[in-house]
Order: C-alpha cells, then sequence, then structure tokens
C-alpha cells in the first residue's frame, strides 16, 4: 500500500488504532497509520501514556472523551461532567478535536454499566440536561464532544439511547456547536438500516462519521453494506468530514486500510 494524504479527496480519513497493527505497542501502529497517510483516534485515554502518544507524530480525530458516568441519572450525569471535563486536557494536549460519549459507560466487553429496557420520559429529560452541560463544558472550553450510536443486537445490548434515532433527537434537541454526532453506520446499519437516508436526516448535526462493515464488524467492501455509494451521497449532500474506519481487519491490516481508502475515493 502506497502512501497518500490523509485527505480522500471528499474526506479526511481516519483509523482506530485500538483495532490494527495489535500485535504491535500502540505508538508504533500511531505510527505506522501515519505513515500510510490516515489521522488516528484512541478510546480510553486512561490506559495510554499520553506524552509517548503526543510524541508520536500521529494526527488525533477523536477520542473518548469520559471516563464513566451516564446520561440520565443525577449522580451518573454528574460523574460524567467531571470526568469529561479531566478528559479536556489530555484532548488538547493531543490536539484532538472531539471528545466521544455514549448513552451510558462501557464496560471491557463493551457491555452497558447501566443497563435499560427501556428509556423513561424522565430518562429523556435527564438525558437533555446533562448534554446541555457537557454543551456548556464544550463552549468553555474550545472542544467539540461527540455523541455516538450503538447497537443493541450484536455488540451492546441495553444500551440506553443506543440507536441513531435516539442520538439525533438528543443532539437536534441541544442543537449547540459544541455537541455533534459520531453518527457509526456499522452500528445504525444492524440498528436501523436505510443509510443514506439517515445520513441525510442527521446531516446537519454530524461530527464525525465511523464505519465498518456488516456482518463482523471488518472493513468496507468485506459486508453487505455499499459504501462507495454511501460516499458518493455524502459528498452529494456536502459533507466533507472526517470518515473513521472502526474495524476488525478481515485479514491483512494494511488490505483492510487500503479497502477503507478505496471505499472513500470519489
Amino acid at each position: 500500500m502506497t502512501e497518500e494524504h490523509a485527505s480522500s479527496g471528499a474526506f479526511t480519513l481516519a483509523v482506530c488504532a485500538e483495532m490494527v497493527f495489535r500485535s504491535l505497542p500502540v505508538t508504533e501502529r500511531l505510527k505506522r497509520i501515519t505513515e500510510l497517510g490516515f489521522e488516528a483516534e484512541i478510546w480510553d485515554w486512561t490506559k495510554h501514556d499520553i506524552r509517548a502518544l503526543a510524541r508520536s507524530g500521529a494526527t488525533f480525530s477523536s477520542m473518548t472523551g469520559y471516563i464513566t458516568g451516564t446520561l440520565a441519572d443525577d449522580e451518573g450525569a454528574d460523574e460524567l461532567i467531571r470526568t469529561a471535563r479531566l478528559s479536556i486536557p489530555v484532548a488538547k494536549e493531543l490536539g484532538c478535536p472531539r471528545l466521544n460519549l455514549h448513552g451510558t459507560g462501557l464496560d471491557e466487553q463493551g457491555l452497558p454499566v447501566v443497563k435499560s429496557d427501556g428509556v423513561t420520559g424522565a430518562m429523556w429529560l435527564k438525558a437533555r440536561d446533562t448534554l446541555n452541560r457537557i454543551a456548556d463544558l464544550g463552549e468553555e472550553e474550545g472542544v467539540t464532544f461527540v455523541l455516538e450510536n450503538l447497537n443493541e443486537a450484536v455488540d451492546h445490548p441495553k444500551t440506553p439511547f443506543a440507536k441513531a434515532a435516539d442520538t439525533i433527537t438528543l443532539v437536534s434537541a441541544i442543537d449547540r456547536p459544541s455537541l455533534k454526532l459520531n453518527l457509526d453506520l456499522y452500528h445504525a446499519q444492524i440498528g436501523e438500516g436505510n443509510l443514506i437516508e439517515l445520513c441525510r436526516h442527521a446531516h446537519p448535526f454530524i461530527g464525525e462519521i465511523q464505519v465498518a462493515d456488516v456482518p463482523g464488524r471488518t472493513e468496507p467492501g468485506t459486508g453487505e453494506i455499499n459504501y462507495p455509494a454511501i460516499a458518493r451521497a455524502l459528498n452529494a449532500m456536502g459533507y466533507t468530514g472526517v470518515i473513521g474506519l472502526e474495524a476488525w481487519p478481515a485479514a491483512d491490516d494494511e488490505l483492510a486500510l487500503s479497502r477503507f481508502r478505496q471505499a472513500f475515493t470519489l
């Protein structure tokens, strides 16, 4: 795979360093991702040597923007704000512009810390209040928080506010520049489908798009999602932001990144 700039022309392409080149230390993964022309994303920053990451030469696109906490209860909301505040200096040290959030904290297996069999009206109202506080924090500190949709059927059962329809409802209700969507199309395909129309509906509020194919959460071109068609549709909508690969390579890491680039090069 030849080295190219991280831009595919229409979009900026990023790769999750937690999921590729896993035989290497994370700093070496970041260097390889950078050499291949991509920006980089990480998950839980508390598991990394931040100074080493900052020295890696990578351009960071996003990172998890909290440690613990939830959207929809008083104690969890206070904890979310507290740990989001702790995450901001790390993001600034890395030059990372987007801090990712979920409906609730996730454990080591990706399962929700606070499980939900349904979201009540009171939970919706509390989540809106919490996200307003998050937006205040983002404005105060000059960073953008992004709320990610997940899927319950395969990866994250009983996660509150999991669907893209939920995250779009919450973010559009806040409607502030410091809070955007991380629209994950892998999760959305499992939970909702109709991805191009979903992108069109979400477009005014998107801060980033993440991708992987279905089934298997592997790179574009290995499953059922027509990512080149989605790329063309996003371009027609005027989306020019980040597309992040959050996928397990089906076989070879560099081949996976090449397939990703090909899917989003117009």
